[in-house]
């Protein structure tokens, strides 16, 4: 048995999104958003479940709360619903969306929470969609106008902000693989959307700055990490491509000001040209204070022509896969994380989500969730040899704080430490809460 030890300033934090938890969709002025619309959409959302609804923490924000504080996590990364604030995306501001906000973060503030807020995880207001969503650069505008409401709203309450979260699910996923809204299928449109986002990220910081307020931003992407089959040239180069896809794609123009030409080339000999007009790697590549990482999978690879869109096939290797069928690669997290620093500098990292989906119910009042329990330890270890190798990891949020509506797979896929009924809303706290809740209070496991 051996005790994996983290510093002492390290920080446990717990992660939800407003689309997957709050519910309350058309209540207090909220306008539509495009979640709203998808999950609407016949085919598009397992059962034709929807978010109207989702964990009530509109509602029963409070109780979360005393879930989190009992929890001991010193920190909560949420979003706040852009169609909240302003519903048509770029009018007039709903003072009552921003009043909930301010309960809600006050709340957290006085029980001893700092909040981090996230300002944009998925759901565009759907008055924006309908004139072009991201693909319409429009839409940075209200993107910038939408964080500066809010920045100057929260000054002095809020003190560390998140401008995107995996902009790959929201470019690639949701307009070229269509499996998240809106659902197009479109390379050029995905490559289109993934440069927006850059430069509306880009622009908020900058707008941020310019405001002068205290505190730290970043973005927050999804990785991943493909393992070469073997040390042949065309193995090596097909995951690279698959790798970079979310890697180097969303991270080069924002710490290097451009875009990797491996991959532009690659898209270009599939139709999709880059389109960047002048000022916009400028305005991306503005300095950031900290890197949100996603990450929760990854795989071995190897080179096969017409094998997805970078001649790359998966290799099945028998590791264990969770109940969303994702291959549990830990080692893959410990990859990703020195990859990113050697490539791109030493730069403060949050892991802003890492969590599993286990589908184990309530047995006498108890959830026993031992497979999650594994996951989260196996990753916290290889978090811990990132940081043995000099990663600059500075915190964790464990995704998620509860069971919530999981996008396309509705609620069919559970990745909280707290069980939610989704008929009686009633919050059971897992096995893996207790686990979680002594590693924050020790800074400390055994393995």
């Amino acid at each position: 048995m051996a005790i994996v030890q983290f510093p002492k300033d390290f920080i446990w934090g717990a992660a939800t999104a407003s689309y997957q938890v709050e519910g309350a969709y058309n209540e207090d002025g909220r306008g539509m958003s495009i979640w709203d619309t998808f999950s609407r959409t016949p085919g598009k959302v397992w059962n034709g479940d929807n978010g109207d609804v989702a964990c009530d923490s509109y509602h029963r924000y409070e109780e979360d709360i005393a879930i989190m504080k009992d929890l001991g996590i010193t920190e909560y990364r949420f979003s706040m619903a852009w169609p909240r604030i302003i519903p048509d995306g770029s009018g007039e501001i709903n003072r009552k969306g921003l009043d909930f906000y301010h309960r809600f973060v006050d709340k957290l503030i006085e029980n001893g929470i700092t909040p981090i807020c996230t300002l944009y995880h998925w759901d565009l207001p759907q008055a924006l969609q309908d004139q072009g969503g991201w693909a319409n650069r429009a839409t940075i505008d209200a993107f910038v106008r939408y964080s500066e409401i809010v920045f100057k709203e929260f000054q002095g309450k809020i003190k560390s902000w998140i401008t995107l979260n995996e902009p790959w699910c929201v470019s690639f996923l949701s307009n070229y693989l269509g499996i998240h809204a809106p659902g197009f299928t479109d390379l050029q449109l995905a490559v289109d959307v993934s440069h927006h986002l850059l430069v509306a990220h880009g622009r908020t910081v900058r707008k941020f700055r310019s405001l002068g307020l205290e505190g730290t931003i970043g973005y927050a992407p999804n990785v991943t990490w493909i393992e070469p089959y073997s040390p042949l040239e065309q193995d090596v180069q097909a995951s690279r491509r698959a790798t970079g896809w979310f890697t180097d794609w969303f991270f080069e123009p924002v710490f290097k000001g451009s875009y990797p030409e491996y991959l532009v080339k690659w898209f270009e000999d599939k139709g999709a040209v880059l389109h960047v007009e002048p000022g916009d790697l400028e305005d991306i590549s503005q300095p950031i204070d900290f890197l949100g990482i996603n990450y929760y999978t990854g795989n071995v690879g190897r080179y096969k022509e017409g094998e997805g869109l970078f001649d790359c096939e998966d290799i099945d290797m028998g590791y264990e896969r969770t109940d969303i069928d994702w291959p549990i690669y830990s080692d893959g997290f410990y990859q990703v994380l020195t990859y990113l620093k050697n490539t791109y500098g030493e730069i403060p990292i949050f892991i802003t989500e890492n969590g599993a989906c286990y589908n184990d119910e309530p047995a006498d009042g108890r959830v026993r969730d031992e497979k999650r329990i594994a996951y989260l330890s196996k990753h916290l270890t290889q978090l811990n040899r990132a940081i043995t190798a000099g990663v600059p990891v500075k915190g964790y949020f464990v995704w998620s704080l509860m069971d919530n509506f999981e996008w396309a797979e509705g609620y069919s896929k559970r990745f909280g430490i707290v069980h939610v009924d989704y008929r009686t809303l009633k919050r059971t706290k897992k096995d893996s809460f207790y686990w979680y809740q002594k590693v924050a209070s020790n800074g400390w496991f055994t393995v």
